[in-house]
């Protein structure tokens, strides 16, 4: 149980007091009245004595009266509880308003339980610190003080069993409320006041004796008179007082009379002086009660403040579920007649919305009782002297007229039962005997019979034991008490007398308890079986309920909270719901005192206490007690009883007019993950709708916060700028960005990449420092740091994610955003800029209260969504939109929408006229109600500091506050006869088309692209007339610009050579002039796009067209394009602005194209090729294979035009022309071709024109594509990246090893070897293969083009068109120490190999008659040629013989005649030939092909010569002329 003020002695002691009555006379009342007040009233505050008594027990021991206490009461005739046991009307009301009145204190000190893992507040400021949406209630909690007992205290139950005790009916098997004494009261005025005596005399004798009055009751029939004179100091003769006071000592003897005199002063003179009030405190209990008395039982209803009126919804005082019935018309047990922890549907049961709008009716406060004047004083005409004056009269009284009459009746009882029983002289010697051997058992309560209708007369002897028991008791004499008691329990028991027995247990178990040093222990079995003898057997629930009080407080005491609490709830039944609620919070409170708190027992019995009190009309108490329990319930996942709780918490708070509370709890009940089902959770949002409008109707200030639907504010997404235009026709917009894209964080990096590459290339290389990428769509994973920027007159669409948690649809309606602006000026002068943090902010949250008023439109237009439907938990995106007409600074502060549900069939909804009207989902049916709910969204988390990192901090989120600039271009591009399907290396033309849709001009457009080979807008220094310039002259026309093939040439035979520069086609290393420049690493190269003026105008677009070449590799690929412009008007805030495209291009194989390039190995004659032949020349084998599957449609490729692009070589012809003009190639098929190639001309590499390319195109058609002009040489330069930066890997590939070779030095050594070697095999030539594809597409035949490049670097070494699969990298240990630089490598034997160059000129065959001349000789010239370009040392060996048998098998031996070893120099490129001779002895086929060849640099003394590669087989045929 809660902790009680008075400890559990001192509240038994003042449960049985000795009741005195009082008889006044009219004029004594008179006296009295002057104070407001009567005489019992007058007496009450003073009827405690501060000092103590004596008196002597019928052994003559000396019993001390400690703290004593009397009760003074008028003389009422009127019984005020009936016979049966059970509570009257009057008295069930009197209890109410009690516990009513009696609420917890506002701004209390708190007090905490720690119990296991709650900290359960149990205070005053519980109903504050428990409610669902006080947040912070943890931290209203304050450590519980070091005590052994909890302070948790419930004034409202002391004061409930103060007066339900004060109010028990005089019984007739007790006699503890019988009055024992009489005072007879008449005031001094009286002219004969003896006589006075005498008749309030003779009325008491009539009262008691008659027979006429069953009430009140007396103790014993010779009732202690005592007179006591009233004199009024103010107005009669003291004198005269004194004398009748002596003549009344004589009559009735000093002991039996007393003078009191009061009213010193005069009640004027008592209002300038303030006196001490003690009266306030007991007038209140007894005004109740006398009404209660003296009214009729159904009046109208007494109040006694405006607290009845808030706890008792109809106005009338509610009492009990028990009289519930009595009162039509009266919302008594309307809200809660269910079980507390059941969830009806609220439309199915009594307590509906409809219970809930009566209580919405303002009811009038009932009139004050006249009885009571409120406002008046008492004691007005009293002094501190007067106090003293009646304190000291108690005294007297008590001490000298009742002590004494009890210490008399005591003994003359104590007498009449020794003489009548036989017994020895006193009841103390015989305790022994009673107790010594022979106990009754005591029979249960089954086994005996139903005989609570037994009677004893009055003189019986058993209720002489029983009457002296209870006047020890009253005066505290316990041991004697209780030994009296347990013998009249015997008695009783033995004539089955259950009622007396049930009251001789009762206090014969609290007399044990009271005995001073315990010497027995508390007999709690024998409280039990009263408990059960009242309420079973006579069926009076009044005493019963008074045992259970008794026996629960001396549990407690003994800290026997689980029998104590036990108890209680035995109590708790249907007859009385108050008593019930009291009980069980009592016990709840018993669960919560224990030494191991059952802290859930505690909430669960909080709650069944709430449901009882919701019944009995105490709404407050309710309220307290689930505001209690759900500290225990809150956060511990047991949903369905949280929602129980704040769904009662709401209505109690919506009853006691305290709707705010109200919504907050409901607004829990929605915005939880609730289990209820769909009709549940449909009818708590009807009743939260309902309240919500009930609150908001009162005052529309402005727009409170709505739970649903929830809304995830780190998803909200903002755009800022146009949504993208759909396809017009043929044309295809681009894709830029869109709310429908998702972000990927890899992609937006790509972007940012290209975009700091424009920027970069627009800035002539330099990134500026204040360049920050442009983010269109901004979102949680986006970078939100700093202020965005928005465009005046281009609108901002804000994407918000809704989330329906409940089962039930929702309407939300006139949905639109909430937003505040702040005017700024941007073409003001800066230091202006400083003082517009003054300027006054607009909003729309005025206008945003009512919807459909005319909103700020000429600042920031805001769209309204009229209606947003969400299906039951249904998660789903609006897009709202605002369009700023001003610049300035805007934040967008959240969402503002009508709120509304749609109501199943069957459902009885707030408003039923509405619901019956309502058709289909609208957010007309049902209530709707405005509200708004605001988008805050957390930065991201601080971690950069090491505060940062030890505390948890936020940055901004500056996606909501964007800032409105002046206006800028507008660009929109769109794309025509852009195509899906490609082939590898296919060249298509389409064509792009430049729109600016806004108002101010567009300069500086600039494009960027993942793909840079991909696409070309042509060269801007070359023209390309020949080609079609717009779409609609180009069907089949070809996308290379040709040239007929003069009638009678050879397919082949010579090629066409033109010279080129790079930077022709921007493909040099500087990023100044016009396409592409190569800004940065990795690939992505930056081209200006040529328009007419370098502008584009308000409203203009132009055309340009666009060639395309497919990527080498099959498959789906993603190619990227970044368009980049800027406003003619320089100095805004938005220094450019980009447009993003994305295409996706399914590719298909083509051809498949591998090249060789070897040297020839034959040296021309210098009549037949010139200057050229001493240059040099090689042989190219280029291999062509349709790898195109059947699926693309392809039936053939014809091998159009072969070329060739270099700086060193070209093309010369082609050694081996097809007899047909064109190379046709059906699926599968592979074709051969060889060409011979020479170096360019010296005059052509000279130091102005380095940086020339030479092309060679050899047609093998009847037409010759000229691939120095756009888009052949464009994709070209756009596929080779400089040779400088190729030859890097290109060294690495093939040494073979990790050489880092610079090119030759000065200084000679290993680089200059590896340099002059490293030359001395490249070829740097780049074939161009041009084909053409025949399709069928609807029938139709359709010619594709392509070209596909394979770039040749170092003879003998194949490459491919395709680039081949790396293989994966072999995962590299991690090496903690510095790696040596790597030695220097010197170049390989195979490199060193191809120094020189070997040749033998011969006859084929050669006759010779070896009859005549048995040797045959035969001149034979060995031609050298130096590769290089640095002196080689060379040595001829011709000792070498073929020793295999297989070679002497098919070839013959033979021998060299002369010199057999030769030492020469040959310079740089140069061609030496040395002539030597061969000897044959027999005819035959002989290879020549034996002389070794030795070389080395000649400037390198420690290297050895390397033996270098010979050509191959040399046969000579030798053939007898005889």
């Amino acid at each position: 149980m809660a902790q009680c003020v008075q400890s559990v002695q001192e509240f038994i002691q003042d449960s049985f007091v000795p009741m005195v009555a009082v008889l006044c006379s009219e004029d004594a009342e008179k006296v009295t009245r002057k104070n407001n007040l009567n005489f019992s009233e007058l007496l009450r505050p003073f009827c405690r004595l501060t000092s103590e008594g004596h008196m002597r027990d019928p052994n003559n021991q000396v019993q001390v009266v400690k703290n004593l206490r009397i009760s003074v009461n008028n003389v009422v005739t009127r019984p005020s509880v009936p016979a049966s046991g059970i509570p009257g009307h009057a008295q069930r009301r009197l209890l109410s308003e009690v516990v009513s009145t009696c609420q917890p204190a506002e701004g209390g000190v708190s007090n905490v339980i720690t119990a296991g893992d709650y900290d359960l507040n149990i205070s005053d400021r519980s109903l504050k610190a428990s409610v669902p949406w006080y947040s912070d209630w943890r931290d209203t909690l304050t450590e519980l003080s070091t005590s052994k007992h909890y302070t948790a205290t419930t004034p409202w139950f002391e004061a409930y069993r103060e007066s339900f005790l004060q109010s028990m009916p005089a019984s007739d098997h007790e006699f503890l409320n019988h009055y024992l004494a009489c005072l007879l009261v008449v005031s001094s005025s009286e002219a004969v006041p003896v006589e006075k005596f005498l008749k309030l005399s003779q009325e008491q004798h009539r009262i008691q004796h008659s027979g006429e009055y069953t009430n009140p009751k007396w103790f014993i029939p010779n009732t202690l008179k005592y007179y006591v004179l009233l004199h009024d100091m103010s107005q009669g003769n003291e004198q005269r007082a004194d004398s009748v006071y002596e003549d009344m000592k004589q009559r009735y003897g000093a002991q039996g009379c007393y003078l009191l005199k009061v009213n010193s002063r005069t009640a004027a003179a008592g209002a300038d002086e303030q006196i001490p009030d003690p009266w306030s405190q007991y007038l209140h209990k007894s005004s109740l009660q006398s009404q209660d008395q003296y009214e009729d039982p159904a009046p109208a209803p007494v109040v006694v403040n405006n607290t009845a009126v808030e706890n008792n919804v109809g106005g009338t005082s509610e009492v009990d579920g028990h009289d519930s019935e009595e009162k039509d018309g009266v919302l008594v047990n309307s809200l809660d007649n269910t079980h507390p922890l059941q969830l009806d549907t609220p439309s199915d049961t009594p307590g509906s919305l409809d219970a809930l709008r009566a209580v919405a009716v303002e009811t009038k406060p009932p009139p004050i009782a006249t009885g009571m004047a409120a406002a008046a004083s008492h004691g007005a005409c009293l002094t501190l002297n007067d106090h003293d004056r009646i304190r000291l009269f108690i005294q007297e009284f008590t001490f000298r007229g009742l002590l004494p009459h009890i210490e008399k009746n005591i003994r003359q009882l104590n007498d009449q039962l020794v003489s009548r029983k036989g017994l020895s002289r006193s009841l103390f010697s015989a305790t022994k005997k009673w107790f010594g051997g022979g106990k009754v058992p005591e029979k249960s309560i089954a086994e005996l019979k139903n005989t609570s209708g037994l009677l004893y007369p009055p003189e019986a002897p058993e209720l002489q034991i029983r009457k002296m028991a209870d006047l020890c008791f009253l005066v505290q004499h316990y041991e004697l008490a209780y030994s009296c008691y347990h013998t009249a329990k015997k008695d009783f028991l033995s004539d089955q007398a259950m009622l007396y027995a049930a009251g001789a247990l009762e206090m014969a178990a609290v007399s044990a308890f009271l005995q001073v040093g315990a010497p027995r222990p508390y007999p709690a079995h024998y409280m039990d079986t009263a408990i059960q003898t009242y309420r079973d057997v006579s069926k009076n629930m009044v005493l019963a309920e008074r045992c259970a009080l008794l026996s629960a407080e001396v549990l407690k005491s003994q800290a026997k909270y689980s029998d104590a609490a036990t108890l209680l709830i035995k109590m708790t039944s249907e007859d009385s719901d108050l008593r019930s609620a009291l009980l069980l919070e009592q016990a709840a409170h018993c669960f919560i005192n224990m030494r191991n708190p059952m802290v859930r027992k505690f909430a669960f019995h909080m709650i069944l206490a709430g449901h009882r009190f919701s019944k009995a009309g105490q709404k407050r108490h309710a309220l307290r007690c689930y505001c209690q329990a759900m500290q225990v319930y809150k956060g511990k996942g047991w949903s369905l009883a949280e929602d129980h709780i704040n769904f009662t918490i709401g209505r109690q708070s919506f009853t006691l007019r305290q709707p705010e509370n109200a919504v907050s709890a409901f607004r829990h009940i929605l915005t939880n993950d609730s289990q209820q089902t769909s009709t549940q959770q449909g009818a708590f949002l009807r009743e939260y709708l309902y309240v919500y409008k009930n609150v908001t109707g009162v005052c529309e200030v402005a727009l409170p916060q709505l739970p649903l639907p929830c809304i995830n504010s780190s998803a909200t997404r903002v755009y800022f700028g146009h949504e993208r235009r759909l396809a017009e026709g043929e044309k295809q917009a681009a894709t830029h960005v869109s709310l429908d894209q998702e972000f990927d964080r890899d992609l937006a990096a790509m972007w940012q990449d290209l975009e700091e590459q424009v920027v970069a290339a627009a800035n002539r290389g330099v990134v500026p420092a204040t360049f920050q990428p442009t983010q269109c769509c901004l979102n949680s994973q986006t970078d939100n740091l700093r202020i965005p920027l928005a465009v005046v007159e281009e609108p901002i669409i804000v994407e918000v994610v809704f989330r329906n948690p409940l089962k039930v649809p929702l309407v939300l309606s006139d949905l639109s955003l909430l937003w505040k602006f702040t005017l700024k000026d941007f073409n003001r002068p800066q230091p202006q800029e400083d003082s517009v943090g003054d300027a006054v902010a607009i909003s729309n949250e005025k206008e945003a209260i009512t919807p459909r008023t005319p909103q700020k439109d000429d600042v920031i237009a805001t769209e309204v969504i009229p209606e947003f439907y969400l299906s039951p938990e249904e998660t789903r995106l609006a897009r709202l939109k605002l369009l700023p007409h001003q610049t300035g600074q805007l934040n967008i502060l959240g969402l503002v929408y009508n709120l509304a549900s749609t109501p199943s069939t069957g459902d009885t909804t707030i408003n039923s006229t509405a619901a019956s009207q309502s058709e289909g989902p609208s957010a007309a049916e049902g209530t709707s109600v405005r509200g708004r709910q605001d988008l805050e969204i957390q930065g991201p988390r601080l971690n950069q500091t090491k505060e940062e990192k030890t505390s948890v901090s936020h940055g901004p989120d500056r996606r909501l506050d964007p800032t409105i600039t002046p206006p800028m271009p507008l660009l929109e591009v769109f794309f025509l006869q852009f195509p899906t399907a490609l082939l590898c290396g296919e060249i298509r033309k389409a064509y792009v088309e430049f729109c600016n849709v806004s108002r101010v001009t567009l300069c500086g457009l600039r494009v960027a692209s993942t793909h840079p080979d991909f696409f070309t807008f042509g060269s801007t220094s070359l023209a390309t007339p020949l080609t079609p310039l717009s779409p609609t002259s180009f069907e089949n026309c070809s996308a290379y610009k040709t040239l007929a093939t003069p009638p009678g040439a050879t397919p082949g035979s010579v090629a066409a050579v033109t010279l080129v520069s790079a930077g022709d086609f921007g493909s040099g290393t500087g990023l100044g002039g016009g396409g592409v420049s190569g800004a940065g690493t990795g690939g992505k190269w930056v081209a200006e796009i040529p328009l007419g003026e370098g502008t584009l105008k308000p409203g203009e677009s132009t055309q340009l067209p666009l060639w395309l070449r497919g990527p080498d590799q099959e498959g789906v690929h993603e190619i990227n394009f970044l368009f980049y412009y800027e406003s003619a008007e320089k100095g805004g805030k938005i220094s450019h602005r980009v447009l993003r495209h994305t295409v996706f291009i399914c590719v298909s194989r083509s051809l498949s194209v591998r090249a060789t390039a070897c040297r020839s190995n034959t040296l021309p004659e210098e009549e037949e090729e010139g200057e050229e032949g001493r240059n040099g020349s090689m042989l190219v084998f280029v291999d062509v294979e349709n790898i195109n599957s059947s699926e693309a449609g392809v039936r053939e490729f014809h091998i159009a035009q072969v070329s060739s692009s270099s700086k060193q070589w070209r093309l010369h012809k082609c050694i081996n022309p097809a007899e047909d003009k064109d190379c046709k190639l059906t699926s599968r098929e592979r074709g051969k071709l060889c060409f011979r190639a020479t170096r360019c001309k010296p005059l052509q590499v000279t130091s102005k024109a380095v940086e020339k390319y030479t092309f060679a195109d050899l047609s093998l058609g009847n037409e010759q594509i000229i691939t120095s002009t756009t888009p052949c040489a464009d994709f070209f330069f756009r596929r080779c990246q400089p040779l400088e930066s190729l030859r890097l890997p290109v060294a690495i590939e093939t040494q073979g090893r990790h050489s880092r070779s610079q090119g030759a030095g000065h200084g000679g050594g290993a680089k200059d070897i590896t340099g002059v070697v490293r030359k001395c095999n490249e070829v740097d030539l780049d074939i161009i293969i041009l084909w053409k594809a025949f399709v069928v597409e609807d029938n139709k035949q359709v010619i594709l083009e392509g070209q596909l490049h394979v770039a040749l670097q170092t003879i003998d070494k194949e490459a491919c068109s395709l680039t081949q699969k790396e293989e994966a990298q072999e995962m590299v240990l991690l090496k903690f120490k510095p790696e040596l630089p790597p030695p220097m490598t010197r170049p390989s034997m195979e490199q060193l190999s191809h120094l020189i160059k070997t040749n033998l000129h011969y006859p084929e065959s050669y006759s010779h008659p070896f009859i005549q001349k048995s040797l045959c000789m035969v001149p034979v010239t060995l031609t050298l040629s130096n590769c290089s370009l640095a002196k080689v040392d060379v040595i001829i060996d011709l000792r070498h013989k073929t020793t295999s048998p297989e070679s002497l098998e098919v070839h013959g031996s033979f021998t060299w005649l002369g010199q057999t070893q030769y030492k020469l120099q040959l310079r740089a490129q140069e061609v030496m030939r040395v002539p030597l001779r061969a000897c044959f002895l027999h005819a035959g086929v002989y290879n020549l092909g034996t002389p070794r060849v030795f070389a080395k640099l000649a400037d390198q003394g420690a290297m050895c010569e390397t033996s270098q590669q010979t050509a191959t087989p040399a046969l000579i045929i030798i053939i007898n002329s005889t």
